[in-house]
């Protein structure tokens, strides 16, 4: 490695950069993780600390961040309920072992040897989103991200395997997903509409029971749902208005996708947005 401020230090790529990459997919954010050293250190060396919940650092001149292995431990209900621990002695795998879909758990060298303790180029290549370990149901947020990256990869043949979707099912029944607030929710949901295929994000949630919990209003009516998921292949071009006739519960959501401002015909008059203001 020829980068000074790195000389020395265990580095990987991980995530995200990793599986699109091997995707063929643009990579727009990379992400580092530090094994073996301290936050003490990193600072020596002139990076810049901005993690609040664990320690993350920014670089120098790249302003990559690059965060110090840790593990997880479950300490109360949502995906805020955790004990975060981070030491030298965490290892890559440790850390890996913490991430919640096997496609999302893979690292590479700065010189791009791949390290995949979880065989999640294995599930890349059969196109299949499965949890990393049991370890997924100690998050709800886990549910909307899976059920996202089934909208984003949906069109690639990817599908939600079936014992991962029994654990999204399990989080959904136990009412442990009731702990999400709704601008989380939300959150998800609006990444989700900017992806290629959205009408996976809710069919998903509908199929492990989330729906249902989240946005009620949206699964009280399969009929009107499917129909409002079916108007998402036939998005407004820029600056085309939404037909009068579309109802007065379309939700004109304005995003950037693909370069482009769209309007999504989100749902009829019976399936509003009313579920935002349902919990503080």
């Amino acid at each position: 490695m020829n980068d000074p401020y790195l000389a020395g230090l265990q580095v990987y790529r991980v995530g995200g950069a990793v599986r699109d990459a091997r995707l063929g997919w643009p990579v727009v954010d990379q992400d580092w993780v530090v094994v073996g050293t301290t936050p003490e250190e990193m600072r020596r060396r002139g990076f810049r600390p901005v993690g609040r919940d664990f320690p993350v650092f920014l670089h120098p001149e790249t302003h990559e961040e690059y965060a110090l292995a840790r593990t997880e431990r479950k300490q109360g209900h949502g995906y805020t309920g955790f004990v975060v621990h981070a030491s030298p002695e965490v290892t890559l795998e440790e850390d890996l072992a913490r991430r919640d879909l096997t496609i999302n758990a893979m690292a590479e060298t700065p010189e791009g040897t791949l390290v995949d303790p979880f065989h999640g180029q294995r599930d890349l290549e059969a196109r299949r989103l499965c949890h990393v370990s049991p370890a997924f149901v100690e998050d709800p947020l886990r549910v909307l991200r899976t059920a996202r990256f089934l909208a984003r990869y949906q069109g690639l043949g990817f599908y939600i395997a079936d014992d991962t979707l029994a654990l999204m099912k399990r989080l959904a029944d136990s009412g442990e997903i009731a702990h999400l607030v709704a601008e989380r929710v939300w959150q998800e949901t609006e990444k989700a509409l900017g992806e290629p295929c959205p009408q996976g994000y809710f069919q998903s949630l509908q199929a492990c029971h989330a729906l249902g919990e989240l946005m009620p209003e949206l699964a009280a009516d399969n009929v009107a749902l499917s129909q409002a998921l079916a108007r998402l292949d036939q998005l407004p071009e820029a600056g085309e208005e939404v037909p009068a006739g579309a109802g007065r519960g379309c939700a004109s959501i304005s995003m950037k996708r693909h370069e482009k401002r769209c309007k999504i015909a989100c749902a009829p008059p019976t399936l509003g947005v009313t579920w935002l203001g349902r919990r503080p």
